[in-house]
């Protein structure tokens, strides 16, 4: 396999390991408590699990959607698979629920993210979060902008985390991007 960003495979590894730590830190306490409050019935650990399927997720997304090199998005997901194998706050018995929760997820944000419509991500991203959270109420009401707002810093810090672990694109001021492209 050619070196990725200039080293060993291996450091693309590490990055991507850098990477998944960072978009893994559990949510704030008061991110949790809003949601508990405004989609779980109070039940704190869903919502804490929620947020944390939230950022992951969008960490994933993230790595696949704006990494500088197409194979950032593959060596995120592996390091996540890795990650959630390892979860110490997943029972071995529940690790394959666990990963069919989180895969759930992925995909319901990926289509939020892919949607074409007069809503903004962030609302549609919101409205996800509240629905798996139990509240098709909250996905329709007051609760849905702030959701928006908690999921777009989410994903705003994911990117932060990402150009943080794997650099960020370096182009000249005098040439627009389309002409940096090679002639195939």
């Amino acid at each position: 396999m050619a070196p990725l960003f200039g080293g060993a495979p291996r450091d693309g590894r590490q990055r991507a390991t850098a990477f998944v730590r960072a978009v893994w830190a559990d949510p704030a306490e008061e991110d949790v408590q809003w949601l508990a409050t405004t989609a779980t019935g109070g039940d704190v650990d869903h919502a804490r699990w929620e947020l944390r399927y939230a950022r992951r997720a969008l960490g994933l997304l993230a790595a696949q959607r704006d990494a500088l090199d197409d194979r950032t998005g593959s060596l995120e997901a592996r390091a996540t698979t890795e990650a959630m194998a390892a979860d110490p706050a997943v029972a071995v018995s529940a690790a394959a629920l666990a990963e069919r929760q989180f895969n759930d997820r992925l995909a319901a944000y990926r289509d939020a993210l892919q949607q074409r419509s007069s809503e903004s991500p962030g609302t549609r991203l919101g409205r996800v979060l509240l629905v798996f959270a139990g509240s098709v109420r909250a996905a329709r009401g007051a609760g849905l902008q702030p959701a928006g707002e908690l999921l777009g810093r989410y994903l705003d810090e994911a990117n932060a985390a990402l150009r943080q672990a794997f650099g960020e694109a370096s182009l000249p001021e005098d040439r627009a991007p389309s002409t940096l492209a090679k002639p195939g």
